[in-house]
């Protein structure tokens, strides 16, 4: 769809066209300078090269490990599903109401906030508290 504000003021600016001569402001050179390493086609330096000296990523001391194999569990408590009026409580119903991100796939129920109905929670881990409070009021809890 089009909008009217598409063709306002600011979407008439020109291109820049390089080496059409010296009226044009980008002429002979086109704008790259005398000679040189950036002068030339395909010139230039790769990403981090630091002309030579000790790069930063390998001059600065490392610290610290990422395990690859680390779990990200998402937690959730129950003031955060007390609006949702589901009986059923799963992973999809969560992402679809917003309180999971796309990319969380687990999660951890904990006993935070009240609960005053029954629900059938759907989830990978539980804290004890949480797995009594629904327990208590006729709910179900199964663990993947």
């Amino acid at each position: 769809m089009i909008n009217l504000s598409d063709f306002g003021r600011h979407n008439n600016k020109k291109i820049k066209r390089l080496g059409r001569g010296a009226g044009s402001g980008h002429g002979q050179t086109s704008g790259k300078g005398n000679k040189g390493q950036n002068a030339r086609a395909g010139g230039g330096v790769r990403p981090g090269f630091e002309g030579g000296q000790m790069p930063y990523g390998r001059r600065v001391p490392k610290r610290g490990f990422n395990n690859p194999l680390h779990e990200q569990i998402a937690i959730v408590n129950f003031t955060a599903i007390e609006n949702i009026l589901d009986e059923d409580i799963t992973l999809d119903i969560l992402k679809e109401k917003g309180i999971l991100k796309k990319g969380e796939n687990k999660f951890k129920m904990l006993g935070s906030g009240e609960i005053n109905r029954k629900i059938n929670l759907v989830c990978n881990k539980i804290s004890k508290n949480a797995k009594e409070k629904i327990e208590k009021n006729g709910g179900t809890v199964r663990i993947l």
